[in-house]
């Protein structure tokens, strides 16, 4: 009989569970190692007296990518999660009181927008326009193919891109081809955060995302978004996958051109192939041994990180919408100060998550489950930042920042308090500097310039995650894993089927 190719999968996020789904429904033994108890790595639920907080992403965008992976996969994105669209997607409010909601009822958005700058809603039209462009290029030429050699991105049918997708503009000041109000060059950059990226560093090719979200839409899973990794295991266990949690992956075991396995509990487990879905900055740090490559990893750019504050609270804020935005009118201080000073900013932009608005589920009857994320520059190289004072502060933003909206009592109603701060997601999640999206996604990050799938040296290893192709997100994960499971059954001769 012919031997069965073992491959030992390093971490249960959203790329390992989906590589491990295709490697597995193509005949291999595939084994997931994750040093937590549950599968999802940031994708995380954490579940409190009847509240329940998503702790990675609380909304689901670029609902296209997704049913194309899950198709690949051979499941119904649709089929098997109950989406609800969110619409307005959400509610943004300003320092002076003026407040925005993002809607696709393009005749609500006119009249709100034209009421902050007459014109600007054929400003919108053009911008939305120039993201459809930006979208389905990136997709095509960015997102979803496999660099495998430096010619198949640096070739002349790619040329145009450097004007199609305007990789060489930054986001902000492309803006005022659009608009001249700050709050609407705001409402339609701040999107860039999910990249852990400022839209004053950020390439203008992220117009991609304000167009999916008012195009596509907004949606939203019942049960929160860790119901997108439970659709996932669902098809891992119907695949074959064998999960083992909470067990630490020591090292991996490397010799001459290869990897022979992992090191869990001073023992190795043999592999013909290793994909490490931790993340890779950490991989290279402490799984593998010291060369000239994780030195060159450390000194690439890091995401800033953000501090998550996850409160059950024991009465309904109704007037509260399930996505509200912040934007401070110092909105360059703020992410010029997150880079800069690797702190809180004085006047920070910050996020408030109501996921019972659109789930009653997520919290018991009566009672209210609350998010609050506030961006934060990453762990510095000296460990200088106070957390728990940055934490503090924050924490007060956000009542200040509520009090304007009429919240004045919600510090007496808090019955629990959940708190993430960069020392939390990296001992969680072995997040390198804290950084909640990892490597960043600047120009010199970006597709082909973000870390290949498989190793130069250790032919049998492979990468998937955030800080690889294509890039941090959900849906972008599925397809790193599915990349990285196409790389190794072509470096097993895997026949798929």
């Amino acid at each position: 009989m012919m031997k069965t190719n073992q491959v030992i999968v390093i971490g249960a996020g959203i790329g390992g569970i989906t590589a491990a789904i295709h490697l597995a429904k193509n005949g291999l033994q595939v084994t997931v190692i994750e040093k937590n108890a549950r599968p999802g790595g940031r994708c995380d639920r954490i579940s409190r007296e009847g509240h329940h907080f998503d702790t990675g992403p609380t909304l689901l965008v670029m609902p296209l990518l997704y049913e194309t992976e899950f198709a690949a996969l051979g499941a119904s994105f649709r089929g098997m999660l109950d989406l609800q669209r969110v619409d307005p997607t959400y509610h943004l409010v300003f320092d002076d009181g003026s407040q925005l909601a993002l809607t696709s009822d393009m005749m609500s958005l006119r009249k709100q927008l034209e009421a902050i700058e007459p014109g600007s809603f054929q400003g919108l039209l053009r911008y939305i326009q120039e993201g459809q462009r930006h979208y389905e290029l990136g997709i095509e030429k960015l997102v979803c193919p496999d660099f495998r050699k430096v010619t198949d991105f640096f070739k002349l049918s790619n040329a145009p891109l450097l004007f199609q997708v305007k990789p060489l503009v930054k986001h902000y000041a492309n803006m005022s081809n659009y608009f001249d109000d700050p709050r609407l060059k705001s409402a339609f950059t701040f999107q860039d955060v999910y990249m852990g990226l400022s839209p004053f560093e950020a390439p203008a090719t992220f117009s991609m995302m304000p167009y999916t979200e008012l195009a596509h839409g907004v949606w939203y899973p019942k049960g929160g978004m860790y119901q997108v990794v439970e659709a996932l295991m669902a098809l891992a266990r119907q695949a074959g996958v064998e999960f083992v949690f909470e067990k630490t992956v020591e090292r991996i075991d490397v010799n001459g051109k290869r990897a022979h396995g992992v090191m869990v509990d001073g023992q190795r487990l043999d592999a013909d192939a290793v994909l490490a879905n931790a993340d890779l900055p950490y991989v290279y740090e402490n799984l593998l041994p010291k060369d000239g490559q994780s030195k060159q990893l450390a000194r690439k750019r890091y995401s800033c990180s953000v501090i998550s504050f996850l409160w059950g609270v024991d009465k309904p804020y109704e007037t509260l919408g399930p996505h509200t935005l912040f934007l401070a009118d110092d909105y360059r201080e703020n992410f010029d100060s997150i880079g800069r000073d690797m702190g809180l900013p004085d006047n920070p932009c910050l996020y408030i998550h109501a996921p019972a608005r659109l789930d009653s589920t997520m919290a018991p009857q009566g009672q209210d489950t609350l998010i609050a994320i506030v961006p934060v520059g990453h762990m510095s190289e000296n460990g200088g930042q106070d957390w728990a004072a940055i934490r503090d502060q924050a924490r007060g933003h956000v009542f200040r920042r509520l009090r304007t909206l009429g919240i004045l009592d919600l510090e007496k109603h808090i019955k629990f308090e959940v708190n993430l701060t960069p020392l939390s997601w990296r001992k969680r999640y072995n997040l390198v500097k804290g950084s909640t999206h990892g490597l960043c996604h600047n120009l010199t990050q970006l597709g082909y310039f973000r870390p290949d799938y498989q190793h130069s040296q250790y032919h049998n290893l492979y990468f998937t995650g955030a800080s690889t192709r294509p890039g941090t997100g959900m849906p972008t994960a599925m397809v790193s894993g599915r990349q990285a499971a196409q790389r190794i059954m072509d470096g097993l001769k895997v026949n798929t089927v």
